[in-house]
């Protein structure tokens, strides 16, 4: 089997599944517990989120748990519109975010926000140039992610970032889930990102978990009101041993990312390389854009048809984003680049991860070699 969808999924490390199995038979008491079961537990917690602010050169007290990335772009989002409702209205975000970016942006417009919808051009990038003549003396957030999950556009974080520090009660939201582990991302004292979303799926960790990044001093609302759990901000029993899991899984990410990085971006050249001796071939990702995503197309074919005829070869891959697949929605961050809708339908998606291997991709062209032969024909 050769697994190339896994800007949906990463299958778990079996040493990040070991420390979940432990600790979820070992440490048995509620984190909130005045008791000495609780003091194991919240221990233990409090031990996770130091591991990870360390990794991320934060600190533990801007580190917050969270169910995933879908979570963590509503709270973001939400939680800065409730805050700040009193100070403006205003919002700004772009066109080729996630779902999760996108519906909660949507419901803020529905509540009365105002929403500036960023373009980007033919590359999926947005223009620094544009964001500043949208931003506005009532702009209360600006939320632009990092690595774009479709194509794999990197976005000018630090760029927009100098822009947004003329503006510094405008928070800044970067949703970093196909970030992590890929490129490098400053947060803390020098960067200007106030709020960044993550989740541990994306590299290796257990489902149902994420965290969340605040920047020290910087305020929002909870949208989980309960328990008054992660300092009164997020209430729910903690998932100590998701934390735990997730904890150990992005520091095994993180240990010699830049040469797991170069690994994937030799694959990614590979395929490129290869895909661009075929005339029916769009290819929609840059080599200049993130490691492990390449996006194309074999025009005159739907990325359905594409992705069943590879997994009868047990190899899989995927019609760009995961979250909008089973729906049949066509590619939005396509759409946004102005690829005409016969060629956006017929995209699919490559997505690495550290332990793939050049060897699988040779595999992969063979069987693209013997699929394009078939469908060359077909108008």
């Amino acid at each position: 089997m050769i697994y190339f969808d896994n800007s949906a999924t990463t299958s778990i490390d079996k040493n990040v599944l070991q420390t979940f199995e432990k600790v979820s038979q070992t440490i048995n008491g509620n984190p909130s517990s005045l008791h000495q079961l609780g003091n194991y537990a919240d221990g233990l917690l409090q031990q996770s989120r130091k591991q990870i602010a360390d990794l991320m050169h934060v600190l533990p007290e801007e580190i917050y748990f969270t169910s995933g990335g879908t979570e963590g772009d509503n709270w973001a989002i939400k939680g800065t519109a409730i805050e700040k409702r009193q100070f403006g209205k205003h919002v700004i975000t772009t066109a080729v975010e996630h779902p999760a970016v996108k519906e909660s942006v949507g419901q803020l417009k529905m509540l009365g926000f105002d929403v500036t919808i960023l373009p980007v051009d033919q590359s999926g990038r947005v223009s620094v140039s544009d964001l500043k003549e949208a931003l506005r003396s009532d702009t209360i957030l600006v939320s632009i992610m990092a690595v774009n999950n479709e194509v794999g556009s990197i976005q000018p974080i630090a760029e927009i970032g100098e822009v947004l520090k003329s503006y510094p009660t405008v928070h800044f939201h970067v949703d970093a889930v196909q970030a992590i582990g890929k490129i490098p991302l400053l947060l803390g004292e020098e960067s200007r990102i106030d709020l960044a979303t993550f989740s541990a799926h994306k590299f290796h960790g257990p489902k149902g978990m994420g965290f969340m990044y605040i920047k020290k001093g910087k305020k929002i609302a909870p949208l989980l009101n309960g328990g008054g759990q992660e300092s009164g901000k997020r209430s729910g029993t903690e998932n100590v041993a998701g934390a735990a899991a997730m904890a150990k899984a992005l520091r095994l990410v993180l240990e010699q990312a830049e040469k797991k990085q170069k690994n994937q971006e030799e694959i990614k050249t590979y395929l490129m390389t290869q895909m661009e001796n075929y005339k029916k071939v769009s290819i929609f990702s840059e080599k200049e854009g993130a490691p492990h995503i390449l996006c194309f197309a074999l025009r005159g074919i739907r990325g359905e048809v594409m992705v069943h005829a590879f997994e009868k070869k047990e190899i899989y891959i995927s019609t760009t984003s995961a979250c909008s697949s089973r729906n049949g929605t066509t590619a939005s961050t396509l759409v946004a680049m102005n690829v005409p809708e016969k060629i956006a339908t017929s995209a699919v998606r490559i997505s690495l991860t550290d332990t793939n291997k050049l060897e699988e991709a040779k595999i992969f062209m063979e069987e693209f070699d013997h699929l394009y032969q078939q469908f060359k024909n077909i108008k």
